[in-house]
């Protein structure tokens, strides 16, 4: 069906077509039309039936490989072996499937939170709505920042200009105009009487009727080339599968070494049971669901982030987090109330000032009592009744008798009430602009008490009136003169409450603090000592002396200026790029239009969710819903507490699976009978998934925002991290092989090494929930998740030696109390060895950091 050249059709023949009118639809209308079109969305990658998930399980190699094996058995007919691997594939299927479903519900929930929304009139009224929820017909308002929810033709515009670089490829916004245009085939760039979907708005403001709803509209003709190619994934996520690969290729060459050891030292008639083992250590071995776990523990973090006000729109962004080493704030709504308050009056006549402040205020009150209006009106009537000066009656009874508007050539505003013997004149405004109006009153005491009100960063409006027979509001000039001064309002924009911890917490962290407002100097300087942002030497600067400097200048600079006052949004772009020319992780805020290539610049782009426009939500890498710099360093809290839990729970699990590649590659070699098939495939099963999943959620150390940020150059596992890795996998190894050898091998042996394996895995799991802090240091009621495991995963361990049925399935022989003591000692050894790898670490951070080697450093 050939598509309606809408951009060419009278706005009258638009408008016909679509059955719309100016005041929009009617409930019936919607209904009807949303169920003819569909959803206004483009189509995204759906999620995934649960049945779907768990089928693409079974496409993985290793799994095939272990139903092979599982296939053998059966030939060679060992049902018992048989049941149990193919329980152990349906199991690690079920476990699989259902933590991926878990991780696709959570992104979708992420997803839902940033939904874009839109303006529309319905019914006369306007309404903001989810942007899915437009539908043709509908007369959508726009403003500057909004994205454009759909095809739409404009029917009233005002100064509009769109960025239509998503479809055009031109950067410069266009000029849009209500016109009426001929040429059919004219290119979406010229077609000026239209907006698109996905565009933005950039300047001005305007209404529109929608024409076109998801994939009928322009956007949706392209959407195959802009549909998203997948799940994201982020920079951790494919170091750990470069990490799982290359580990898995390595496990598979020993897995094969193994098998040829174990047929040439046994004989041909093992080679069953030697392939077998192979596969369980292969399959056991290589951490496959590496990557999973992390993915798990990712998606639950933003979770925890957005019920904390910090909406995660991007993954990468929760690992970047735990990184970020500087935070450009904006100062007004961010670090600030975002609400003026009067702090000084100074009065000449207090009745006659406070009947001014009332009545020369457009300021009103809405629902609950709250004033709403210009910030510095509201300020006022807060003040009159904080103080109880007025009522909500006197402010809803307010009547005028006439008014001059506020105009910025003449600085004033003029307001007329009726009284007893006339009417009287109030005139609010810039003092300098009111005293030259005044000819009574003191005024040299007001310029007095204006410039100490100045120089303490108060914004002040100064009052006057006049009283008189008669008005003539034509004369603006006649009105606004031989005013009688009455007082001055000197008012700021408080700190947050919590503003000044979150700085201290920042600066404890190692995270620099950086004020970056369009205010005055004098303002942004007097908020940012009250909230101890300056200080080391740092200093405040100007938009117009950074415009001075070059960009090697500002770098050499940067890390000395903590505030930028009167900056234009270009300066920001700037200021993150010579912080990051130094190397540093920058987290960066914005609310407007015009904040988006910062946004974009910065390796955090923070968007506002409650002052921000959708352009600078839609560029950002995470949304705050309550707009408090505090919820950032909590978010950066978080970001720590995830990376931290990522690297034990990795930790975890490679070290673990070195311990048994180790032990049965060292039995191989001495010929010992060690574990068989089914003992390797338990292990994996039981006591690997369920701590690595309760190490992922584990609470933040108490250390964690007294630490440097981490360095994003530095790799996720160091030499020694390795090194690390290794020698506690070597020491669960020896621990097995000693079980085995304790007890003189055979059966017993085998059932020694099977439990000393697997639940020195479990004391490791406690051992590794902190990597710094002892775990005699443990609060138990802390981690409820990590005891929850390791309690259920041992009986799991130890019901299989105990119940008989299950004992013989496993081919196991029965304990003695002298038995399993000796387990429990070789387990509890396996904890003692992590603590005093804990020790040795700490002990090499102290001689590192306050040690030869800083002495050293100093020298050179």
């Amino acid at each position: 069906m050939e598509k309606t050249a809408w951009h060419t059709l009278t706005l009258r023949e638009c408008m016909r077509r679509l059955d719309a009118r100016e005041s929009g639809l009617d409930a019936g209308q919607i209904s009807a039309r949303r169920a003819e079109h569909g959803d206004n969305e483009l189509p995204r990658g759906r999620r995934r039936p649960l049945v779907s998930i768990l089928l693409a399980q079974f496409s993985d190699l290793m799994i095939w490989v272990l139903m092979a094996a599982a296939a053998l058995s059966a030939l060679m007919r060992e049902p018992v072996d048989t049941a149990i691997i193919m329980f152990v594939v349906i199991v690690n299927a079920v476990l699989g499937a259902v933590q991926e479903s878990k991780a696709e519900h959570a992104l979708e929930a992420l997803n839902k939170m940033t939904a874009p929304t839109a303006k529309v009139i319905r019914g006369g009224a306007v309404h903001k709505i989810p942007a899915r929820e437009v539908t043709v017909g509908d007369i959508a308002v726009l403003e500057a920042g909004d994205s454009v929810p759909a095809d739409i033709r404009l029917i009233e515009c005002h100064s509009l200009k769109a960025e239509e670089s998503a479809l055009t490829g031109e950067s410069v916004p266009v000029e849009k105009l209500c016109v009426d245009l001929s040429d059919a085939a004219a290119p979406l760039g010229d077609r000026l009487n239209m907006v698109y979907m996905g565009t933005a708005v950039t300047y001005g403001r305007a209404t529109g009727v929608v024409c076109e709803v998801g994939m009928s509209t322009e956007m949706g003709s392209i959407a195959g080339q802009l549909a998203l190619s997948g799940r994201e994934t982020t920079p951790l996520q494919r170091k750990l599968n470069q990490i799982s690969r290359a580990l898995s290729v390595g496990v598979l060459c020993v897995a094969a070494v193994i098998f040829g050891i174990s047929v040439l030292m046994k004989g041909w008639g093992s080679i069953q049971d030697s392939f077998l083992l192979a596969v369980s250590l292969a399959v056991a071995a290589i951490p496959e669901g590496m990557v999973a776990v992390v993915t798990i523990v990712l998606a639950m973090g933003t979770r925890r982030m957005a019920a904390k006000g910090a909406v995660i729109r991007r993954l990468p962004a929760v690992e970047t987090l735990g990184s970020t080493q500087v935070i450009c704030s904006d100062k007004t709504g961010t670090l600030t109330q975002n609400r003026m308050t009067v702090r000084e009056i100074f009065s000449a006549d207090e009745d006659i000032l406070r009947g001014a402040m009332l009545h020369c205020n457009d300021a009103a009150l809405g629902g609950g009592g709250v004033t709403v209006g210009d910030p510095t009106e509201t300020a006022l009537l807060d003040y009159l009744l904080d103080k109880n000066y007025i009522k909500a009656d006197n402010i809803r009874g307010r009547v005028r008798a006439g008014e001059i508007p506020f105009e910025s050539e003449r600085k004033l505003s003029t307001v007329a009430v009726r009284t007893d013997g006339g009417i009287r004149v109030f005139v609010k405004g810039a003092p300098d602009t009111l005293f030259s109006r005044c000819t009574a009153g003191d005024i040299r005491a007001a310029a007095e008490a204006n410039e100490r009100m100045a120089n303490s960063a108060l914004r002040v409006l100064a009052f006057a009136y006049k009283d008189v027979a008669r008005a003539n509001f034509n004369d603006v000039a006649g009105t606004e003169s031989g005013l009688t001064f009455c007082g001055l309002a000197g008012m700021y924009d408080p700190a947050r409450p919590e503003a000044k911890a979150a700085v201290a917490a920042c600066r404890e962290a190692g995270i620099v603090p950086v004020m970056i407002t369009g205010d005055h100097k004098a303002t942004a300087v007097a908020i940012a000592g009250e909230l101890g942002i300056l200080g080391d030497g740092r200093r405040a600067v100007t938009g117009q002396e950074l415009s001075q400097m070059s960009d090697g200048e500002l770098e050499k600079e940067v890390a000395h200026i903590g505030v930028y006052a009167r900056v234009a949004p270009e300066h920001k772009t700037r200021i993150v790029s010579a912080w990051r020319k130094k190397g540093k992780t920058v987290a960066m805020t914005g609310d407007g239009v015009n904040d988006a290539p910062a946004l974009k610049a910065a390796d955090i782009g923070v968007g506002m969710g409650i002052a921000g426009t959708d352009v600078s939500k839609s560029v950002s890498d995470m949304v705050l819903t309550d707009d408090n710099f505090a919820t950032i360093v909590s978010a950066a809290g978080e970001g720590r507490r995830i990376f931290d839990n990522i690297h034990k729970t990795v930790r975890f699990l490679l070290s673990s699976n070195a311990g048994e590649v180790i032990a049965i590659l060292a039995a191989t070699l001495l010929n010992w009978n060690l574990l068989a098939a089914i003992h390797i495939l338990w292990v994996n099963l039981v006591t690997d998934s369920f701590p690595a999943l309760a190490l992922g959620v584990e609470p933040a150390e108490s250390d964690i925002m007294t630490r440097e940020p981490r360095d994003q150059k530095v790799p996720f596992f160091t030499g020694r991290e390795w090194g690390r890795i290794l020698t506690v996998g070597a020491f669960e190894a020896l621990l097995t092989l000693g079980a085995y050898l304790l007890v003189g091998g055979g059966v017993l042996g085998t059932t020694m090494a099977f439990l000393t394996l697997s639940l020195s895995q479990l004391f490791a799991a406690v051992g590794f929930q902190s990597e710094r802090s002892s775990v005699f240091n443990l609060k138990l009621r802390e981690h409820p998740f990590l005891w929850l495991s390791f309690f259920g995963s041992a009986a799991l361990q130890v019901s299989v030696v105990l119940i008989p049925p299950l004992r013989d399935i496993f081919r196991l022989a029965p304990l003695d109390w002298l038995n399993w003591m000796q387990v429990i000692a070789l387990c509890l050894c396996m904890l003692l060895f992590i603590e005093i790898q804990k020790w040795a670490a700490k002990a090499e951070r102290k001689f590192i950091s306050g040690g030869f080697y800083e002495k050293r450093t100093h020298r050179l």
